[in-house]
């Protein structure tokens, strides 16, 4: 379709020299410097167009929109062209496949508050009764392996149900279907269809009601599609300048924002990712880069990156999700900033670089703000892995670091009060709706970890440097010994005077939704 853009373009010009001619114009000299001057222009200023996207009314034989489908405005959009989607739900997804706009000239995806939707209802005839208010379904989607079904759910009735399980974090066995209790789903595989070789699976969903309820009238989604916005390919073929804006992805069996192959010059601006099978946004390989604004809400992972990927992440807010809040693997340079996470998942943050490869895994964090809502848990830095935090509060959450080379300037790590109302929002284990008291963290440094770390104030149980503990009591030791943190303080209780740790005021504003501003409050 981009011959047809250039060809419409050119046309356009040759009539308006044709109209310059019959006007009176008759240099020709003239005129040939007219059609030089408009190819000589930016694509940006000459071809750029709105492509709108209308479900409804849109028809996807134009080459001009409205279209009916977002996939046809990708295939046809040129540099310098917008995408408009209207601020309704779309049961589509965006897909990007060797994509590209220009330096400076992106292609741009406006949603305008739009949301793509990754299930649809489920079809009650595919399903047969085979016990009184339980049901079968052996066909329920062509593939299935092991890390879908890992990731697994279903909306009933609005709300997802996991089954206590998520793909990153501890997950029970499913249930046998006479064990069900309503409201409950299992998957049974049939491992005499199992092919050596393949990860395919096979097998039947059972799902169970209420007594007397009919599967029509039950409400049940089923997540169809597995991502929202999906990037792919490698270079050459790659995805680069675009802008992806306003835009959210929900309930989607694996990734709201999964970004594969490779790509460059990207920006995702003001995005949301809710409730999403895996993680909320996941960049993978060499992908590259840069997120303003982004919502991660109800998802296995808050943000999960991997490989030699290069991202950036400002005014980001995390909650409620389930395997991990942050998780930053492989050899890839990642950076946070501006940001929030109210951590109730199964692991709070991890930093996990690989053994056989010279880069380390590098996080730098500014300006973020973390608190612990549920029970304990930490911040852990492994081997082969490079942390640069500064500005950073950490409230509730142990620091741990069992290797690599950590920097800590200008940071609180301190506890938090017992917290008696601890909303289990999903049914995962992490979630626990139970009181729980206290949390007062400590630091481990192991000894092979290069430390470095001042101006902080830590309000912890006891900092232990190798084999040592250290507490307020015997602080001064710790500075003496290990040459770190000599202007650091170890408190009772933090001040709001503390000019360390990273400023909440400003991340109100910028970073966290106003209606979640009541869930700043301390319990």
């Amino acid at each position: 379709m981009k011959s047809y853009f250039h060809y419409n373009s050119i046309l356009l010009i040759f009539k308006s020299a044709l109209l310059l001619f019959r006007s009176g114009i008759r240099d020709l000299r003239f005129i040939i410097i007219f059609i030089l001057f408009y190819f000589a222009l930016p694509t940006s200023l000459v071809f750029s167009r709105d492509i709108h996207v209308d479900p409804k009314s849109g028809d996807d034989s134009s080459n001009t929109g409205p279209v009916k489908t977002i996939s046809r405005a990708i295939r046809i959009a040129m540099p310098g062209d917008t995408i408009h989607l209207k601020p309704i739900v779309y049961r589509d997804y965006a897909g990007f496949y060797g994509v590209k706009g220009e330096p400076g000239n992106p292609i741009t995806l406006d949603g305008h508050g739009a949301t793509l939707e990754g299930s649809e209802p489920l079809d009650p005839a595919q399903w047969q009764e085979v016990q009184p208010g339980l049901f079968r379904c052996g066909k329920l989607r062509s593939h299935m392996d092991l890390a879908i079904l890992g990731r697994w759910f279903f909306l009933w009735d609005g709300k997802m149900n996991h089954m206590g399980r998520t793909s990153k974090g501890p997950s029970p066995p499913l249930k046998k279907p006479e064990n069900l209790l309503p409201n409950e789903w299992t998957f049974v595989e049939d491992v005499k269809r199992k092919k050596p070789d393949s990860q395919k699976i096979y097998g039947d969903f059972y799902l169970k009601l209420s007594p007397g309820q009919k599967l029509s009238e039950a409400n049940i989604f089923v997540p169809t599609r597995s991502a929202g916005v999906q990037f792919s390919g490698s270079k050459g073929k790659h995805n680069a300048h675009l802008v992806i804006r306003n835009l959210t992805a929900t309930h989607p069996y694996n990734d709201g924002f999964n970004i594969h192959g490779h790509c460059e010059d990207v920006l995702f601006e003001n995005i949301r990712a809710i409730e999403c099978g895996d993680d909320g946004i996941s960049a993978h390989e060499t992908a590259q880069y840069r997120v303003d604004g982004f919502v991660s809400i109800g998802n296995s992972t808050g943000i999960c990156d991997t490989g030699a990927s290069i991202t950036s992440y400002n005014r980001v807010f995390i909650r409620d999700c389930l395997g991990f809040d942050l998780y930053f693997l492989d050899t890839g340079r990642y950076s946070v900033t501006n940001s929030v996470v109210l951590s109730s998942a199964a692991r709070t943050l991890h930093l996990t670089g690989r053994k056989k490869f010279d880069r380390p895994c590098s996080l730098t964090l500014d300006n973020v703000y973390i608190r612990r809502v549920t029970n304990e848990n930490e911040v852990r830095v492994s081997k082969y892995s490079e942390l640069d935090a500064r500005r950073v509060t950490l409230l509730g959450v142990n620091f741990q670091a069992t290797g690599g080379k950590v920097n800590l300037h200008n940071s609180i790590i301190a506890g938090v009060p017992a917290n008696a109302k601890v909303p289990a929002l999903y049914d995962y284990y992490a979630a626990s709706a139970k009181p729980r008291g206290p949390l007062l963290p400590e630091i481990l440094i192991w000894s092979d970890v290069q430390w470095f770390a001042d101006d902080n104030i830590y309000n912890v149980s006891n900092l232990r440097f190798d084999k040592t503990s250290y507490t307020a009591k015997n602080f001064a030791e710790y500075q003496k010994q290990t040459k770190q943190d000599i202007h650091s303080r170890f408190v009772k209780t933090i001040s709001n005077n503390d000019k360390s740790g990273a400023d909440l005021k400003t991340l109100m504003k910028s970073a966290v939704p106003e209606s979640d501003h009541h869930l700043m409050k301390s319990p």
